[in-house]
């Protein structure tokens, strides 16, 4: 069985740490969402790019400090980044600098992207937290844990959030295709998931054990 990696007396800075970088990913991600592109002739966004980030850095929280401030750092981003997507988003609806004046104007299209990436946020991380751990502590294959968490996470988050934000939308394009885009954006995210973010998942773990036990050695 698999336990953490991080002293107790570090995990306040590494949950400072993650929480702030998950804030920023979504901040990124629902700025990215709002521009459109096609993928082999399909219908996606750029924030199929961006947010298999928060994943990779979940399951590292998970492996790091373990699955109990894995969701202490969800509890703690949830909110912040609800307000500030909210924020950037309107600032920079569409692509482009909109002034401050727009954000004098409550916008209702914005607000329900916000309010989807929180809604997908929350129930894709805590459902990736609980299939990565449950995995990680029965097999020794370290590939396997964030390989699943990623099939499953993702799907809830991006039926969630494409269904929350989109269905119905005042956006006539994306109320025609979101589910296509959903679906792209999926196939998109997993595939650069299990391509790059699970090697890049062993090689960033393996990283930190290596500076961790050079630290221990050094304060021996």
């Amino acid at each position: 069985m698999a336990s953490p990696l991080v002293a107790q007396q570090r995990v306040p800075f590494y949950l400072a740490l993650l929480v702030s970088l998950h804030i920023f990913i979504i901040i990124a991600s629902n700025y990215l969402v709002q521009l459109p592109i096609n993928v082999f002739g399909l219908h996606s966004t750029w924030g199929a790019f961006s947010f298999p980030f928060i994943f990779l850095a979940t399951d590292l929280t998970v492996r790091l400090i373990g699955k109990t401030a894995a969701r202490r750092v969800i509890g703690r981003a949830m909110i912040p980044a609800l307000i500030a997507s909210y924020f950037v988003s309107v600032l920079f609806h569409e692509g482009r600098f909109n002034n401050f004046a727009a954000l004098g104007t409550f916008n209702t299209f914005v607000f329900r992207i916000a309010l989807a990436s929180f809604a997908a946020y929350v129930l894709g991380q805590l459902m990736d937290v609980q299939v990565f751990d449950r995995i990680r502590r029965n097999t020794t294959r370290w590939w396997l844990a964030p390989a699943a968490s990623a099939i499953v996470g993702q799907a809830l988050d991006t039926i969630t959030f494409f269904a929350v934000a989109f269905w119905h939308s005042s956006n006539p394009f994306m109320a025609a295709h979101w589910q296509e885009i959903a679906t792209v954006d999926y196939a998109t995210k997993l595939t650069v998931s299990l391509l790059l973010f699970v090697p890049m998942y062993g090689v960033v773990l393996n990283a930190i054990v290596r500076a961790l036990r050079r630290r221990e050695l050094a304060m021996a």
